[in-house]
């Protein structure tokens, strides 16, 4: 995952090249024509979340049992009504959030956005504002940049001034996909209570 202005010059993003060789990335809102590919994914081993190593089992279980409440669920853009779980098993409250499922030639891995209405700061248990993952067979290929990229410009339709993105010290591909996207390293510090005995880098990426 990728979580201020960039030293004492602004820097320009160009939201309108995707630098990724020339591929045709899209974004698509989680809808059931494509849910199979989704699915194909997770049974291949891709994990939507690296910092839960249950993620792929509990999601197949969620599609399983009832596919319409999973592709809701990845839509939640009111508050919604029921806890997130957290890496230890304990609950916390849960923000709004939508995804968006990156397509290039297939289905090539996830993006998402949550925050906190009215402010562009995040409670202590919630690690950044973004968080991607590209399926293995897929990664080197920059995708996640040009996902990142192509998400910043309806970031402050959100009422976000600036986004945090979160990212283990030794995660050399995420933090050359965060730099690339204009973000500055804020702080090293240790994950909150709920999360793995571990330290993370927070970069933050300024809107306006």
């Amino acid at each position: 995952m990728k979580s201020a202005l960039v030293g004492a010059e602004r820097v320009v993003l160009d939201f309108s090249r995707s630098d990724c060789h020339g591929m045709s990335m899209d974004f698509i809102e989680p809808k059931m024509s494509a849910l199979p590919a989704y699915r194909r994914a997770l049974e291949e081993g891709w994990q939507p979340d690296d910092r839960r190593a249950d993620g792929a089992t509990r999601q197949l279980k969620e599609i399983d049992e009832n596919p319409a409440q999973f592709l809701a669920r990845l839509n939640e853009r009111s508050v919604p009504d029921r806890p997130v779980r957290l890496p230890d098993g304990s609950t916390r409250a849960r923000l709004p959030s939508f995804h968006y499922w990156i397509w290039e030639e297939g289905f090539c891995g996830r993006i998402s956005v949550r925050w906190q209405p009215g402010t562009s700061e995040l409670p202590p248990h919630v690690l950044g504002h973004i968080g991607y993952s590209i399926v293995p067979w897929r990664r080197n290929q920059g995708l996640a940049s040009a996902a990142l990229l192509k998400l910043l410009p309806e970031l402050p339709t959100l009422g976000l001034h600036h986004i945090d993105l979160v990212t283990d010290p030794t995660n050399a591909p995420s933090i050359r996909v965060i730099e690339k996207a204009g973000g500055e390293l804020v702080e090293r510090f240790h994950l909150p209570e709920g999360y793995e005995d571990a330290e993370a880098l927070r970069f933050r990426i300024a809107l306006t």
